[in-house]
């Protein structure tokens, strides 16, 4: 278990109430919160004691992550994963202790992977509209699924769960009718939570309450806090079936007690017993990387002189907004920029640390915590994607045992 630091870098700190370091510096311009010099190496840092009027880092102080990390069940609970990509979620929930009773997904690159992995598990390959999940009523504990976020079509003012056929959503939620587990867990981008002015999320709230559900208060949660090193942030929606709600209480996962950096995922250490694994990886143009070459480590496009900022950028020179994906480079003792499914998009640059190139298939896994053995099918295109896309494993393991914890107290009061 981390022991809590007494001091905290501005890197740190920033990670940790999700701000800038921009921000930082204005409130320590204003007053608000002052860094102070470190007794042994005058850097700039700030005392914990200055951090405990925030939410995120009492929580960090009164973490019950060690009690938490204990957690086993009391007896085999079983899940369907829809939407199930390359196994994030479903690695995580396997480590948590669940049984997978069926996967669904329909990239066929992503269905490799988890059978080349997990040749045990029941893969169901194809549109999940034709799936009956009627065999599997009365055994499901569990039913996840991350569905694309859409929009409904709108014919009055309440809608129903007939009203969003031909969504991905209407299928998890045929899913949810013709199976009734116990609890329902749903994760999305963040944006689920104003898309379409909100009004998405009031037709999936309205369509679980329907199907004999009570939603607990959704969450996002922030991937650095689950020993994840990388700032990507997941909506989860937690349900459980109302004939069980009133009984007991779903409790959200505790975090860890330290950041994770890029270096703890690349690097032997607290992460990975080794250092990572050498793998293939994208290549970068030649006059791409002659640019890149000149970003020192964790800047982007305005790090570079005016001429080659002009050359690099085009017309997004002239453009508003920090445009801060530009361009590029990652930093060892920070988390990684979130990962999208390819590491050298032009607005979405993620350069190594040290060397002038894209992150590798490897390098990528590692950020979002897939073990070094979890090997991935297709292109080297369709192996980034896969990664990019995924629930990071660690989190999906904290997450598995908050929802052990809930199906335990379940198994309590329905003895």
């Amino acid at each position: 278990m981390a022991v809590i630091p007494d001091y905290y870098s501005i890197a740190q700190v920033a990670d940790i109430l999700g701000v800038s370091k921009e921000t930082l510096r204005k409130w320590d311009e204003k007053g608000t919160l002052r860094p102070q010099r470190h007794p042994n190496n005058n850097y700039r840092v700030y005392h914990r004691d200055q951090l405990k009027q925030f939410e995120q880092v009492q929580m960090l102080f009164e973490s019950r992550w060690a009690d938490e990390s204990t957690a086993k069940p009391k007896k085999t609970f079983k899940l369907i994963e829809l939407f199930a990509g390359a196994g994030g979620l479903a690695i995580g929930m396997e480590q948590a202790g669940f049984k997978s009773l069926l996967l669904n997904e329909i990239d066929k690159h992503a269905c490799a992977s988890l059978r080349k992995n997990r040749p045990q598990w029941n893969v169901a390959e194809g549109d999940i509209a034709k799936i009956d999940f009627k065999p599997y009523r009365g055994q499901v504990d569990i039913l996840t699924g991350g569905f694309p976020c859409q929009a409904f079509s709108y014919a009055g003012n309440k809608l129903g769960f007939e009203d969003t056929r031909g969504t991905l959503f209407f299928e998890f939620a045929r899913a949810v009718k013709e199976t009734k587990p116990k609890v329902i867990v749903a994760e999305n981008v963040r944006g689920l939570l104003e898309h379409d002015e909100g009004k998405t999320l009031r037709v999936i709230t309205q369509v679980i309450d329907d199907l004999g559900y009570q939603l607990v208060e959704p969450r996002v949660l922030r991937a650095v806090f689950y020993r994840v090193p990388q700032k990507r942030e997941r909506l989860f929606l937690v349900a459980i079936r109302k004939d069980l709600a009133k009984r007991v209480t779903f409790r959200w996962p505790s975090p860890y007690t330290r950041i994770m950096t890029l270096r703890d995922a690349l690097k032997k250490g607290d992460l990975y017993a080794t250092d990572v694994p050498k793998s293939i990886g994208q290549k970068y143009p030649k006059r791409k990387a002659e640019i890149l070459s000149l970003v020192p480590e964790g800047g982007y496009w305005r790090d570079l002189p005016d001429k080659l900022q002009r050359e690099y950028m085009k017309k997004s020179y002239f453009l508003g907004g920090g445009k801060t994906g530009m361009a590029r480079r990652l930093a060892w003792d920070e988390p990684s920029l979130t990962l999208t499914c390819a590491p050298a998009q032009k607005q979405t640059e993620r350069c190594h640390p040290k060397e002038t190139r894209p992150l590798t298939v490897r390098e990528y896994a590692r950020i979002q915590t897939f073990p070094d053995d979890w090997q991935f099918e297709g292109p080297i295109t369709a192996q980034y994607k896969q990664i990019g896309n995924a629930v990071p494993v660690n989190l999906a393991a904290a997450m598995g045992r908050a929802l052990v914890r809930l199906l335990n107290d379940i198994q309590k009061v329905t003895v």
